[in-house]
């Protein structure tokens, strides 16, 4: 076998949102025999004038290859997918790149492994359009052996960022990146709204939001250590001030006329902190307030 035909396995892909699309046309551009596999056929239709192979099944899908990267909504959509073809499993590898909860990967790997397969979790940290740029990583967890005998192949989608063995753990560390992605994200509309009820454009506040979010690193790397330390003393902030601060911004939505509910949501949990823990503490402390679980 030729060191090209080596390094360049042949590699299915089932599932063609855009998303598996991107990923597909990664491993065309890479070289790779590419076999896709999607319930609605034509969405394969570009791959295969690019020289992708249309499986009409999901067993010949998974005939065509070692190598199988699922891209699809959940592990349920897994399931669905894979249960009819369960014999055709043996020998896989699973490279399942849809998002779940960490307990669901758990469950996916050892239902995998039940049918002879074997499984790398991942939590791919970009976009379609950053498929196929090593700017981007992509978290992976399950058997290390099993991920360095494959890592290049992985690259080809974008940078590796091996978590463990547990397979869970990509997982987690995808819904954690997630977590902050999406409260960020909408806390920036809900400013926008603010701004855009008082004649200020997006295009005229965004930069001074980017300018703020660009400074929270400093404040990342400030608290972290005292939060592993168990040290929130408010010698820098307190949660007084929060209370205070968050209040006045709870009210300029009100009067603004704009959805106060979530300013308000976090302004409920400082005053939890403050009550539990006390006023004159960091808001660091919400870090122990939040890992006791939610308010009676």
């Amino acid at each position: 076998m030729s060191p090209s035909a080596v390094s360049t396995p042949p590699v299915t892909v089932l599932g063609l949102g855009p998303m598996g699309r991107a990923m597909a046309g990664a491993y065309l551009d890479a070289g790779h025999r590419v076999t896709v596999w999607n319930r609605t056929a034509s969405r394969a239709d570009d791959l295969v004038a690019r020289g992708a192979v249309r499986a009409a099944t999901v067993e010949e899908a998974l005939a065509a290859s070692e190598v199988v990267v699922l891209s699809l909504t959940d592990y349920a959509a897994m399931y669905t997918v894979l249960e009819p073809a369960a014999p055709a499993l043996a020998g896989r590898v699973l490279v399942n790149l849809s998002s779940d909860t960490p307990e669901r990967a758990r469950e996916g790997a050892a239902w995998a492994a039940r049918h002879g397969a074997r499984h790398l979790t991942g939590g791919v940290q970009t976009p379609p359009s950053g498929i196929g740029s090593a700017e981007f990583d992509t978290f992976y967890s399950g058997p290390r052996d099993l991920f360095e005998q494959y890592e290049d192949v992985l690259k080809v989608l974008t940078g590796t960022d091996y978590r463990g063995e547990d397979p869970g753990l990509a997982a987690l560390y995808y819904q954690l990146q997630m977590d902050l992605f999406w409260t960020t994200l909408t806390a920036w509309l809900h400013m926008l709204a603010l701004a855009d009820a008082n004649g200020i454009k997006p295009s005229e506040i965004t930069p001074y939001a980017a300018g703020t979010l660009g400074g929270m690193e400093q404040f990342l790397d400030f608290y972290t250590p005292r939060i592993e330390a168990g040290q929130h003393s408010g010698d820098v902030e307190r949660i007084s001030m929060a209370v205070a601060s968050l209040d006045h911004v709870v009210h300029t939505a009100r009067d603004s006329g704009v959805d106060p509910d979530l300013p308000a949501a976090v302004l409920r949990t400082f005053r939890r902190a403050a009550a539990e823990s006390g006023e004159e503490d960091s808001l660091t402390r919400l870090f122990e307030v939040f890992g006791r679980g939610a308010a009676a």
